[in-house]
């Protein structure tokens, strides 16, 4: 279709008729995301509340569908790449959000902390070290005033505000352990999100909400036991990428109930069934 007419098919979104309306939005998602610009730029011209709302939806709609598919297609990659599937997961919020972006500012993040590194130190120093750069240099913090916001769970939020919540800030700081050849890894615990640094002779565990504080596998065995919970190997292991985007789409779930988004949750429980694997780990 030529421009022309796709402005005369945007021209019947106020149509009255219910049926023609159907026909018209069927036939303006029938076109794709690519249709997408040309409705965003309808409208900003348009000043029909009606027309304008109903073009706010049709963009949603395709961008959510554009958003499952993209989801689906990560969970089926080989790589499962983490930074790739918290961008996704930003891009529900934050459509335009660029992955470019997001890599640009951990490359800094990545750069600052490399400045400060040395290969030839315990393992506990290079974690002293990594957490310095992050929360006494670059002023990384748990958001415990708003923790159940939205934007804990938006890794391009938690990257500009430099607050949030446990999984993101664990995110955050395995990007960068990662990067700088650290073996960290997500773990995941009943109402909390930590990190391991595990190799075949040492493991211990890391908890970014906490400014990057160590433990061992008996504060673990302890805090199971405080919650009354029998000890699983989950608890103490690495998790996977897709277990974390899980994990942070549950917690986003959670974020929108205590707003009472109804819209938002069936949303995002749809975008976590995408990439469900089967598990369900608490939050």
């Amino acid at each position: 279709m030529n421009s022309e007419e796709i402005k005369a098919l945007v021209s019947l979104l106020d149509d009255d008729d219910n049926e023609i309306l159907t026909h018209v939005e069927r036939k303006i998602m029938s076109l794709g995301n690519e249709i997408i610009p040309f409705l965003e730029s309808e409208w900003e011209n348009n000043f029909n509340p009606i027309v304008q709302k109903r073009l706010e939806e049709l963009i949603h709609t395709l961008q959510f569908e554009t958003l499952t598919d993209k989801l689906a297609a990560w969970k089926v990659s080989e790589k499962q790449d983490l930074l790739e599937g918290m961008w996704l997961i930003a891009t529900y919020q934050y459509p335009d959000l660029e992955l470019s972006k997001l890599k640009k500012d951990l490359e800094q993040i990545y750069y600052e902390a490399w400045l400060e590194f040395r290969t030839d130190v315990h393992p506990f120093d290079h974690v002293k070290i990594l957490n310095s750069v992050l929360f006494n240099k670059l002023k990384f913090s748990a958001n415990t005033k708003n923790f159940h916001s939205p934007g804990n769970s938006m890794i391009n939020v938690v990257l500009e505000n430099k607050k949030g919540n446990p999984i993101s800030l664990c995110v955050v700081y395995m990007l960068v352990a990662q990067k700088l050849k650290l073996p960290v890894y997500g773990v995941n615990l009943p109402n909390l999100f930590i990190l391991t640094y595990k190799t075949e002779e040492t493991q211990f565990y890391v908890n970014a909400f906490n400014r990057g504080i160590i433990f061992s596998k008996a504060d673990i065995d302890n805090y199971i036991s405080h919650l009354h919970m029998t000890p699983l190997d989950i608890y103490y292991q690495p998790c996977s990428n897709l277990e974390i985007v899980g994990r942070v789409l549950r917690n986003l779930i959670v974020s929108f109930e205590k707003l009472g988004d109804s819209i938002k949750v069936d949303e995002v429980r749809a975008l976590l069934k995408t990439v469900s694997d089967g598990s369900d780990i608490d939050l």
